[in-house]
C-alpha cells in the first residue's frame, strides 16, 4: 500500500526533514515505487510537485529535500499503485476547487465494489484510481449539503466528511488525509499516527536514513508543528498511534477535533 505525510503547523515551516525520510520508503527502505507527489500551502495558493517515479530516485524529489518550501500545511504521498496504471495523473496528493479554496487530498488503501457508490457529477476523474473517485465523491456530497458557500462553521464540514469516511471505509481500507489550505484532516482506517512538536525542542533521527535534527536551532519558542505519516518516521520521539476509525482535525498546529 501506499505511505502518506502531511504537516500543520502556526509559522510557514519546511518539512524538509520528515520528506526525506519518507523518500526513502520509495524505493529504499520501502516497496513506494509508483510515483509520489507533494502539496505546498501558501495562504490559499498552492503548488504541487508529481513524479510517476520512485521518490528515491526521482531529481523532483532531491528538489524537494534540498530547497526549504515553507508552509502552514502540507500534504504528501508515495504510491504502491493497486488500482490504476503507474502514471501521472494517478499520482496522489489531489487537488479541486471548493468554495473559491483548494482542497487536497491523499489516500492510503484499497477499495472494492465502490463504481456504484461513488456516483459524480459536478467533479470528475481525471484519472483511474479509487482513490481519486473517492475524493471526487466527498467533495460532491460536501456541496450538496452546505450549498455553493463557504460556511462559517468549518469544523461541522469536516464532521460530515468523516461521517462519509466511515461509509467509504466499509468498501475497504480507507486513510486519507484532507485540507482546505487552513484545516488539516486526518482519517485512520489501519495506519496513522501523528506528533506535535513545540517548546522545548530537541533532537530527533529519522528511521530510514541517518540523518539528525536540532529542531531547537530550526525553531522559535512560539511553534507549533504537527507531522502525520502512515507509520513513525523518527526513532526517538514519542508518536501518538491512530486506531481504526479514529479522525483528527488540525489547524495551525494545534488539535482543534479529537475522535
Amino acid at each position: 500500500m501506499c505511505e502518506l505525510l502531511a504537516m500543520s503547523a502556526n509559522v510557514p515551516t519546511d518539512i524538509v526533514f520528515s520528506f526525506t525520510g519518507l523518500a526513502q520508503r520509495g524505493g529504499v527502505t520501502g516497496p513506494h515505487v509508483d510515483g509520489w507527489g507533494i502539496t505546498f500551502y501558501e495562504g490559499k495558493g498552492s503548488r504541487t510537485f508529481k513524479d510517476a517515479c520512485p521518490s528515491s530516485e526521482s531529481h523532483i524529489a532531491k528538489l524537494i529535500k534540498s530547497y526549504p518550501i515553507k508552509s502552514e500545511v502540507v500534504i504528501s504521498h508515495i504510491r504502491q499503485a493497486n488500482r490504476g496504471c503507474v502514471s501521472l495523473e494517478n499520482t496522489h496528493p489531489f487537488t479541486r476547487e471548493l468554495w473559491g479554496r483548494y482542497w487536497t487530498y491523499a489516500h492510503n488503501g484499497q477499495l472494492s465494489d465502490y463504481l456504484a457508490k461513488f456516483q459524480v457529477s459536478r467533479y470528475q476523474s481525471v484519472g483511474d484510481t479509487d482513490s481519486e473517485l473517492a475524493f471526487c465523491w466527498i467533495l460532491e456530497q460536501i456541496a450538496a449539503k452546505f450549498g455553493d458557500r463557504r460556511p462559517d462553521d468549518m469544523q461541522a464540514v469536516f464532521k460530515f466528511v468523516a461521517t462519509l469516511a466511515e461509509e467509504i471505509r466499509a468498501l475497504g481500507v480507507f486513510n486519507m488525509i484532507l485540507s482546505d489550505g487552513e484545516y488539516l484532516m486526518s482519517y485512520c482506517s489501519n495506519n496513522l499516527c501523528y506528533i506535535t512538536r513545540r517548546a522545548p525542542f530537541g533532537k530527533a533521527k529519522l528511521i530510514d536514513t541517518d540523518v539528525v535534527i536540532d529542531f531547537d536551532k530550526e525553531t522559535t519558542p512560539h511553534d507549533v508543528v504537527t507531522v502525520i505519516a502512515t507509520r513513525p518516521l523518527t526513532e526517538n520521539e514519542n508518536w501518538h498511534v491512530m486506531q481504526p476509525g479514529n479522525w483528527k482535525l488540525f489547524r495551525l498546529g494545534e488539535l482543534v477535533i479529537d475522535l
